[in-house]
């Protein structure tokens, strides 16, 4: 694109309202049209084009495949966080375990120091689609905080 070409054609933002209404995320527009996503999310806001709520329902749940299964739908880890920090009981490391036997059955969480004599892992059941027990979760997530990792 040369310097004097305007940014935003009839063309392109028939496009970006298209991909919008399609519920793609405004990362996703930007690379479609071929302008950054700031650009995109500038362009929204002047065409008064909101979305119902954040994280709106409108686009379809993403599809993961899960090695030796076929792919399925995943809930939002909304979802997960919020079914983890409903019990509030407290934490029992009782099935802990090293780095060699941790797996997606075991919780992640990892108990002392790295290299101390005791370190482990915590060993529980995770909550599904997350890598801690419900326990954990509610340490290493905080509600309303978009899934950033708790400082410790």
């Amino acid at each position: 694109m040369l310097a004097n070409e305007p940014t935003w054609t009839a063309e392109r933002v028939e496009l970006l309202k298209s991909r919008f209404e399609a519920g793609l995320s405004c990362r996703e527009i930007a690379g479609d049209i071929g302008v950054s996503r700031n650009a995109v999310i500038g362009k929204l806001s002047r065409l008064n084009l909101t979305r119902d709520e954040p994280g709106d329902a409108r686009r379809p749940a993403r599809k993961v495949a899960v090695k030796g299964h076929r792919s399925r739908t995943v809930p939002s880890r909304q979802y997960h966080l919020r079914r983890a920090t409903a019990d509030d009981g407290p934490i029992h490391n009782g099935h802990c375990c090293s780095l060699l036997e941790l797996s997606d059955e075991r919780c992640r969480w990892p108990i002392s120091t790295p290299g101390a004599a005791d370190f482990c892992f915590c060993g529980n059941t995770p909550v599904e689609g997350l890598p801690y027990c419900a326990g954990h979760s509610r340490l290493a997530y905080r509600p309303g905080s978009h899934l950033r990792v708790a400082r410790r």
